[in-house]
């Protein structure tokens, strides 16, 4: 099967590096948080994973309601993500996933239904299925 895209990112210095995509969009420093004892000031790669995850969770969103007369527009979803570092008892680390989404215009049941399914066809939500613990708080407005 071929990919429908595929994109390349170098990192230079861990935490405390660089990072660029090949096509030089993505250009960024990076730092070590200062609640893990670095000097912040710079993204890190929690906050990258949080951003791509809320950025492409919303896509889903849309994309599921594609076909149905209710459909979710650009303008009627928000997805906050947020992301934890936790040490896994065995000298590694894990990470755990909040994703807090806000329908506009869309009942309860309504909301749970597409967000649900939206996380059954999402890339990253099917990536770490099984291995990350992913919380969905689902509201509406």
């Amino acid at each position: 099967m071929s990919h429908l895209y595929t994109t390349k990112v170098t990192a230079i210095g861990g935490r405390s590096g660089t990072i660029r995509s090949d096509d030089g969009l993505l250009d960024l420093a990076l730092a070590l948080p200062k609640e893990l004892g670095g000097k912040g000031g710079a993204t890190n790669p929690e906050q990258l994973f949080a951003a791509g995850y809320a950025a492409c969770f919303e896509n889903a969103v849309i994309h599921v309601t594609r076909a149905r007369a209710d459909k979710v527009r650009d303008d009627q979803i928000e997805v906050a993500g947020e992301v934890g570092l936790l040490p896994n008892g065995q000298g590694g680390f894990n990470l755990d996933v909040t994703l807090d989404v806000v329908l506009e215009g869309f009942d309860q049941a309504t909301a749970e239904e597409i967000v649900h399914a939206a996380h059954a066809v999402c890339p990253y939500s099917n990536a770490v299925k099984g291995n990350v613990d992913v919380k969905l708080n689902i509201s509406t407005r």
